[in-house]
Parts: C-alpha cells; sequence; structure tokens
C-alpha cells in the first residue's frame, strides 16, 4: 500500500497466474503448457528474423499474421484481431464490447481474469453457477434477462467441460442484443472434429470468438492471441487497441505465429498426441479412484473422494511434481493437472498411486 496509489490502485484484485518456478527437474503440470516444442518452421523463421530488421518497428496492423489466421479459419482479414496474448486480446474486449451499463454475465467457477476486468474497468458482473456436475447451462443465461454482454470459456477453465455449439447457437438466437464472447483457448483438443463456435460467425454478428497460440501451438512464450468476427465487432477492438498501444505484437510474434498457422501438420500432431495422453491419464486417474470430469481442454480436473485436494498438491510438490490447486469455493479438493509428455503423466501416475498406498497404510 502506498500514499500514491490512486483508489483504483487500491480496489484492485489482481490475477494470480500459475507458477512458473525455477528449480531443475520438476514436472511441472501446473499451467497447462504444451508438452512438444513448437513447430520447425516457427523456429527457422524466427531465426531469419532476427538481424538488422529488428531496428525497425513492426507491423502496427501485423498483416502477415492476420492473413495467416484468416486463411487457415476460411475468413477474411478485416474479421481478425490480434493481440499480445490472448489475455490482452480480453482486456480490449471488456473495454470495447461488453456494455458496462448492465452486468456481464460468466461462469462462477472459470476464468479467474474475468473478474479482475470488470474491477479494472468498473464493470458490473452478475456469475451464473455451474450445475451440480460442473456443466454450463445455457438456459440460466436464457434466464438472466437484458446484460451487458457473455463471455465463457469453451472448454470452460478449469473443468474442462464443453459447450456443445447448438447450445451457444441458442443463445446467439435468444439474444441477438448481447454480444457472446466464447473464449477457445483449449478449443483445439476438443476432438478429432475440432468444435469451434467460428463456423457461426457468418451468421451471427453478435459474436466473437477469441484463441491463443500458446496452447496449441506451443508458443505461450512469444504471447500471441487473437479474436474472430464480424468487422463491426473488431472495428471496435482495433480502435482501442490503437488508443493504447500501436505495436501490440512485435516482429518475432507476427513471423513465428503466421508460421505456425501455416504448419498444419505439426498441429494436427501435436494436438492429437496430447488428446490420446488426455484420455489415457484420465483412465489411469479413475483407476485411483479419483472423480475425473470429462476433459475436452490439454488438461483435467480431478478429485479424489479419500483425500484433500490441497494435501495432494502439497504430496506430489514433495516428489517433484506440480499441479494446479485453487483455494475456491466449490473446486477445492480438485486438482488441475496438465497433459504432459507420456513420461511425464506416468510420473504423475506413479506418485499419486504411492501418495495413497502410504495413506492406506
Amino acid at each position: 500500500m502506498s500514499k500514491f496509489w490512486n483508489s483504483l490502485v487500491h480496489s484492485l484484485t489482481p490475477y494470480v497466474p500459475g507458477e512458473q518456478p525455477q528449480l531443475a527437474g520438476l514436472v511441472k503440470l501446473n499451467t497447462n503448457e504444451n508438452p512438444y516444442g513448437p513447430s520447425a518452421k516457427v523456429l527457422d523463421v524466427l531465426h531469419a528474423e532476427v538481424g538488422d530488421r529488428l531496428r525497425l518497428y513492426p507491423d502496427p496492423n501485423a498483416r502477415d499474421l492476420k492473413r495467416a489466421i484468416a486463411d487457415f479459419h476460411g475468413l477474411a482479414a478485416e474479421q481478425v484481431f490480434v493481440g499480445n496474448g490472448s489475455d490482452e486480446v480480453l482486456a480490449h474486449v471488456f473495454l470495447a464490447l461488453l456494455k458496462h451499463e448492465q452486468p456481464v454475465l460468466f461462469p462462477d467457477i472459470s476464468y479467474s481474469f474475468y473478474p479482475v476486468y470488470c474491477g479494472l474497468y468498473d464493470i458490473d458482473h452478475v456469475t451464473v453457477p455451474l450445475s451440480d456436475s460442473y456443466q454450463i447451462e445455457v438456459g440460466d443465461y436464457l434466464k438472466a434477462g437484458r446484460c451487458g454482454g457473455i463471455i465463457f470459456p469453451n472448454p470452460n477453465a478449469p473443468t474442462g467441460c464443453l459447450v456443445a455449439l447448438d447450445e451457444i447457437e441458442r443463445l446467439l438466437k435468444a439474444k441477438p442484443e448481447s454480444v457472446l464472447v466464447v473464449d477457445e483457448a483449449y478449443i483445439d483438443f476438443g476432438g478429432q472434429t475440432i468444435p469451434t463456435a467460428i463456423p457461426l460467425i457468418a451468421r451471427y454478428p453478435n459474436l466473437l470468438v477469441v484463441q491463443t497460440l500458446s496452447k496449441s501451438r506451443a508458443l505461450a512464450g512469444l504471447r500471441v492471441g487473437f479474436a474472430l468476427g464480424h468487422p463491426d465487432l473488431i472495428e471496435a477492438l482495433e480502435r482501442v487497441k490503437n488508443s493504447f498501444n500501436s505495436y501490440p505484437l512485435d516482429r518475432l510474434a507476427i513471423a513465428g505465429g503466421a508460421a505456425a498457422m501455416a504448419d498444419r501438420g505439426h498441429f494436427e500432431l501435436t494436438r492429437l498426441a496430447i488428446i490420446a495422453s488426455r484420455e489415457a491419464l484420465s483412465r489411469a486417474l479413475e483407476n485411483l479412484g479419483f472423480e475425473v470430469l470429462p476433459s475436452k481442454a490439454n488438461f483435467i480436473f480431478a478429485r479424489h473422494p479419500g483425500k484433500d485436494g490441497e494435501g495432494l498438491a502439497l504430496a506430489l510438490r514433495e516428489r517433484g511434481i506440480i499441479v494446479r490447486h485453487f483455494k475456491l469455493p466449490r473446486i477445492d479438493q480438485f486438482l488441475r493437472i496438465s497433459v504432459g509428455t507420456e513420461e511425464q503423466c506416468q510420473a504423475l501416475v506413479a506418485a499419486l498411486a504411492e501418495i495413497l498406498r502410504a495413506a492406506a497404510e
């Protein structure tokens, strides 16, 4: 606290990111990073970009990146907005598109940055409870009346549960006056066929889809996020961006992001490997007695009926394995476990089996 802070800073409760420990040899399964490296084509492009051109400002419109994203998703470049990670994109969304005269709706168990943005921008919000099985129920949003907009992750975080596309469309039809933001940070792990809401953009001008290259393209360290929607929505985001920072993406991020979008082979290979590992890990944990929610993300959300969640997280840490535990109502007994390599998943299962065996003796 400082007497030099203004009243806004005093009122903020900042977002707390997942721990980034500096200790060597840890099995790090706490921040949903991709266990496989980025495309070799990305690395080649980054090496080529490092040189004299770094003295020049990047393209403020990131046109090469926008074209690559638009080509991948079958859209026009004017339907694409890019930013410094999806968190920055979401920050602009809260400021530009979610109306401040009425409360914004999002789940009670969801991405914990949403209430932070509401505090930062003085936006009223109402949390809509997940069902007893931790699902987003569209019907609950339909009953909520007028609102300043709706946002939720799909799959939801930290539960990993997916809302079906027909349910998203039902919400879009019922609330044409409100912007619906579908935060698809983990959508690429939804299955063999990716259940993205992007095809609905052509029919619903109130839909904005937000994605990231941090997860399925293994570029968490490069910071590239984007939004897709009607050009009117994109223009609003551009107006906010250019009133804040004209150069949010550097030359490396633009070049690397474009190369990642172009390498479809690496994308498919790694995302399908993660899906297969997720299913195997879910079965292994269920065999140990865990309740595992049906995840369509690159993580699973699980609890054990006979062991305290925080205690399990601490016991794993003592064995050099880090997972995420949230001290929050309704989910304080769950662990969120990122899907790692096959070897990392085996180490986790072996450690949990040892912990449970020791507790039973």
